[in-house]
């Protein structure tokens, strides 16, 4: 992918999102004061965001308006709408978010990230491209993983188990691989990419980073080398991080968060599941038993063939023409 042009322009607009939780009932959600009280207050910053949307569009006139999908994309895709622009939306979750349903009513075509039959769009209109991601993802031979180990001062004769909870980090698994990380050490190298918000709260609770453990708060460049080079990662169940991991052909382990709006890492984690191209933990059960993760994560270093054939299962979600094949949607709109 090329980098990104400083020069390019860009405007912000307001909008607010329809706040729901997976975990919650709809009772419980309309009692939580608070809860409605937000939602109340960002339905009428989406109503600030349209008004913004439809000058901008007036002024500009676009060829085509182009969505991902997020709760930002509701104000601009409705003035699009109404001003009788092309509409093109890409969806990368495995089920549809609200913004995206609500828009696929008056899109000229849509984009998915996975295969189509997880969705409920048109089909006439419906495009199976994945997501575009960086060239760097692909799978790695093994003197690319070898060199990429030295590059990362990681014992090149160990197993290496790379885990991560996305830019953020995520707790629930960052204490797991703390509670477990003696058992961890007994299946190979661990490399522990934690997020800014825990890392103090785990260095002071692990050993200092050398060739057989690593904590890191954030990776800015190099992760597609250190998770090329993994003999398993463990994740989330975000989408784009899922094809990242398809596109380079690693043995993974997903731990979706049940808790998100729509339960979309939920859907992600099942469609990969299914086709038998990952290994599921449940987050809940290893958050009461931390040995849950090591137990799945021994089992895939245990049985390397096995491990493989699921690898090369995930790989075929993998779309390393995506960013070309949305461009070509999009132009197409246009015209």
């Amino acid at each position: 992918m090329a980098d990104f042009d400083p020069d390019l322009p860009i405007t912000r607009i307001v909008s607010g999102k329809f706040r729901r939780y997976h975990h919650l009932t709809v009772i419980q959600q309309l009692i939580w004061a608070r809860l409605v009280m937000l939602n109340l207050r960002d339905s009428f910053l989406v109503l600030v965001g349209f008004i913004q949307s439809f000058i901008m569009l007036l002024l500009w006139r676009p060829d085509v308006v182009f969505t991902k999908g997020g709760y930002v994309c509701l104000p601009v895709g409705l003035a699009a709408r109404i001003l009788r622009i092309p509409l093109v939306i890409h969806d990368s979750d495995a089920h549809p978010g609200l913004t995206n349903r609500i828009l696929a009513k008056w899109a000229n075509a849509i984009a998915t990230g996975a295969p189509l039959e997880y969705y409920s769009y048109p089909k006439e209109i419906s495009h199976y491209v994945g997501i575009p991601i960086s060239g760097s993802f692909h799978p790695f031979s093994a003197e690319e993983r070898l060199r990429a180990r030295k590059q990362w001062g990681i014992d090149v004769d160990d197993k290496l188990i790379v885990v991560t909870g996305g830019g953020l980090g995520a707790k629930r698994i960052n204490d797991a691989v703390a509670e477990s990380l003696a058992g961890l050490l007994k299946l190979g190298s661990v490399v522990l990419v934690a997020g800014a918000a825990q890392y103090d709260e785990l260095r002071a609770l692990t050993p200092e980073n050398d060739s057989r453990f690593q904590l890191h708060a954030f990776i800015s460049s190099g992760m597609a080398a250190l998770l090329g080079s993994a003999d398993v990662v463990v994740t989330r169940a975000g989408a784009t991080t899922i094809l990242e991991l398809a596109a380079l052909e690693r043995p993974t382990i997903l731990v979706p968060n049940g808790k998100l709006t729509g339960g979309h890492q939920l859907k992600n984690a099942a469609v990969y599941s299914e086709a038998e191209a990952v290994k599921i933990v449940d987050e809940e059960a290893m958050v009461d038993n931390s040995q849950v993760l090591t137990e799945a994560i021994s089992e895939v270093l245990s049985h390397p063939q096995e491990s493989s054939l699921m690898a090369k299962r995930f790989s075929k979600f993998a779309r390393p023409n995506a960013a070309l094949n949305m461009a070509d949607i999009i132009l197409d709109a246009a015209k």
